[in-house]
């Protein structure tokens, strides 16, 4: 049970956090539902992932750090992710107002990082290194990682959908696909790199977060038009 508990509850905890820092709460089911959305795409992607690597492994003699990093799991997991959020959350009658993209982007891709830590802590080869010890290094790594992804595309997804079309579409999936691919490459080279770029881009993240906070004050409903 503890090993479970730090496998899932990092991301519960973050999820938790940005929903009730929101003034005006989405339902709990719709949470749920996008969070297990998130659980889902990582079927897809474990299968995209593995014949991308034996793709590429058989076709190609280029570095394959560049490859790993930029061609294999960062388009296809924020693809996935941005998917959901394109065609799901935005039919959603309750994703009526800015702050909800990035909470929902974030619950989409925590979900995400849930299923994929379960994988690694419980099933992959990494396991070796000591199960809780794995969890716990994941904890302050990988699931914060995904996080900041999940927020950055909600931001750009929000600003889509209730400022301005144009362009902020592509950036709702190319700034996370950056973020994954160099957060990748980093950790590769040397996982320092890796842990300031998620801190920056944390500070971002939560920067943007206050600002959508700060311009909720004024409402007294929830409701915009999306654009």
């Amino acid at each position: 049970m503890p090993l479970l508990l730090a496998t899932i509850l990092p991301s519960v905890f973050i999820v938790i956090f940005f929903v009730v820092s929101d003034k005006f709460r989405e339902p709990n089911w719709e949470i749920i539902k996008i969070f297990i959305f998130g659980l889902l795409i990582t079927i897809p992607a474990f299968f995209a992932n593995f014949f991308l690597i034996s793709f590429f492994s058989q076709n190609t003699s280029a570095n394959w750090l560049l490859i790993g990093s930029f061609l294999v799991a960062a388009p296809v997991e924020e693809g996935l992710k941005f998917l959901v959020l394109f065609l799901v959350v935005y039919k959603m009658k309750h994703f009526n107002e800015p702050l909800d993209g990035m909470v929902y982007g974030l619950c989409v891709s925590l979900g995400f990082a849930t299923l994929e830590n379960v994988y690694y802590v419980y099933l992959s080869e990494f396991k070796e290194t000591g199960p809780m010890t794995l969890a716990i290094v994941r904890s302050f790594t990988a699931v914060p990682a995904h996080g900041v992804f999940g927020a950055m595309m909600g931001y750009f997804f929000m600003k889509y959908s209730y400022i301005n079309k144009k362009d902020n579409l592509f950036f709702c999936f190319f700034i996370p696909f950056l973020l994954h691919g160099f957060y990748n490459l980093f950790a590769g080279v040397n996982f320092f790199y890796a842990a300031i770029l998620i801190i920056v881009a944390w500070i971002i993240a939560l920067r943007l977060f206050s600002r959508l906070k700060k311009s909720q004050k004024s409402k007294r409903r929830e409701y915009e038009k999306k654009i």
